[in-house]
C-alpha cells in the first residue's frame, strides 16, 4: 500500500472527533445505547434508506420484539408485515434469520468482534465493523457508502470502486486512518459528513472540517470522486394485477420465495391483460389507473383490474388465499399495493 496517499493525514482521526461532538448527530433513537440488537436493528434498516423514513419502523420493531429473541420467535410473515414499505425486503429475511441465529448459535448474545458478526446471515464487513465500534470499541474501519465518499475524495482515491480489488485497496487506507482511540466517536463522525456535508452531487466544503487536508477539494472538482464507473442498464417491466373481492374479501397469492418482493403477498399477478381476463372468465373488469414503480434495476408498471368474484369463489392459484379486508394490515403488502388498497 502505498504510504503516500495518507501522508499528511495524521490529525485526520482526531479532526473528525472533535467535529462530531460539537456538530455531529447526538440523539437519533440508536445513539448512546451500546446494545447490539438496537444498533444491528438500525444499521440493516439505514441500508440504501433515508433516516425519515427509517425512524418510524425502527420505533415499532423494538415496540413488538424489544430483544432479539423475541423477533428470533416471531415468524417470518410477521416480519415482513411490520418492514412492509420500507423496501429493499431481502434485508427483512435476513433479519430475521440474524435473530434465529443470535438465538440459536450464540444464545441470544450478539459476538463481540466484527470478524464473528460478519459471520452472521445479512451482516457484511461495514456492518459489523460498526456494530463492534459503537457496541464494544473495537478499532475497526467501515466503509459504507457515505464513508467511501468522504474517504475517497479526501483521499483523491482514483480507484475504480466497481473493482474489487479497488475497494480492496480503500478498505486498507480506511483502517490506516483509523485514530488510535475514540473509534465509535470517529466512524459516527464519517457517517455524519457523509450525510450532511460531504454530499454526492453539493458538497458543502465551506463547512467541511477536514477540507484542508481534503485532495478533491484542493484539486477544484470534489465530485470527481469516488470513482465508479460501473453503470446499471435499467429495465422495464409490465404486469397485471387481478384484484378479486368476495363477500368483503380479497383474493391474494404470496410471491415466490427468491426474486422481486419474494415472500410478500400481493394480487394475483399476470404476464398480459388477456391472462388476467381469461383467470376469471364472465367477469366484469375495471381497469384502475397504472402505478409505475421504480426498483433498483428497472421500472415497473403495474395494471390493475378489478371486480367482484361472480357466482361461485373462483378456484385459489397456488399460493392464494382470501383475506377479509380488515385483516389486511397483517399481511406483507409491497408499499405500491398497499396504497392502491387504501385508496379503494
Amino acid at each position: 500500500m502505498p504510504e503516500a496517499l495518507t501522508a499528511g493525514l495524521e490529525d485526520f482521526g482526531a479532526t473528525v472527533v472533535a467535529w462530531q461532538l460539537r456538530h455531529g448527530r447526538h440523539t437519533l433513537p440508536w445513539q448512546n445505547t451500546r446494545d447490539p440488537y438496537r444498533v444491528w436493528l438500525s444499521e440493516i434498516m439505514l441500508q440504501q434508506t433515508q433516516v425519515a423514513t427509517v425512524l418510524g419502523y425502527y420505533d415499532r420493531f423494538l415496540a413488538r420484539w424489544p430483544r432479539v429473541v423475541d423477533l428470533a420467535a416471531a415468524t417470518l410473515d410477521e416480519v415482513l408485515a411490520q418492514w412492509a414499505g420500507l423496501g429493499y425486503y431481502s434485508r427483512a429475511r435476513n433479519l430475521h434469520a440474524c435473530a434465529r441465529a443470535v438465538a440459536e448459535q450464540h444464545g441470544g448474545e450478539f459476538p463481540r468482534m466484527a470478524a464473528g458478526l460478519q459471520a452472521l446471515p445479512g451482516i457484511g464487513r461495514s456492518t459489523a465493523a460498526a456494530i463492534a465500534a459503537f457496541c464494544f470499541g473495537e478499532r475497526v474501519a467501515i466503509l459504507d457508502g457515505n464513508v467511501k465518499r468522504v474517504l475517497g475524495r479526501v483521499l483523491a482515491f482514483d480507484g475504480d470502486l466497481a473493482s474489487s480489488a479497488a475497494e480492496k485497496r480503500l478498505w486498507a487506507h480506511a483502517t490506516e486512518l483509523l485514530p488510535a482511540r475514540d473509534t465509535d466517536r470517529y466512524t459516527q463522525g464519517l457517517m455524519d459528513l457523509g450525510s450532511s456535508i460531504c454530499t454526492a452531487r453539493v458538497p458543502d466544503c465551506l463547512r467541511c472540517p477536514v477540507q484542508p487536508m481534503c485532495r478533491a477539494q484542493r484539486a477544484g472538482e470534489p465530485t470527481r470522486w469516488p470513482v465508479k464507473t460501473k453503470k446499471l442498464k435499467r429495465g422495464r417491466r409490465e404486469n397485471w394485477w387481478l384484484w378479486v373481492e368476495r363477500q368483503g374479501r380479497v383474493l391474494l397469492q404470496q410471491r415466490p420465495p427468491t426474486g422481486v418482493w419474494a415472500g410478500l403477498w400481493t394480487l394475483p399477478m399476470f404476464d398480459d391483460e388477456a391472462s388476467a381476463h381469461a383467470a376469471l372468465p364472465g367477469a366484469r373488469l375495471e381497469a384502475l389507473p397504472r402505478i409505475e414503480h421504480a426498483l433498483t434495476h428497472f421500472d415497473w408498471v403495474l395494471h390493475t383490474l378489478r371486480a367482484e368474484a361472480p357466482g361461485a369463489a373462483p378456484e385459489l392459484p397456488p399460493g392464494g388465499t382470501w383475506v377479509a379486508r380488515e385483516q389486511l394490515r397483517d399481511y406483507a403488502l409491497p408499499a405500491p399495493l398497499k396504497k392502491l388498497m387504501q385508496g379503494g
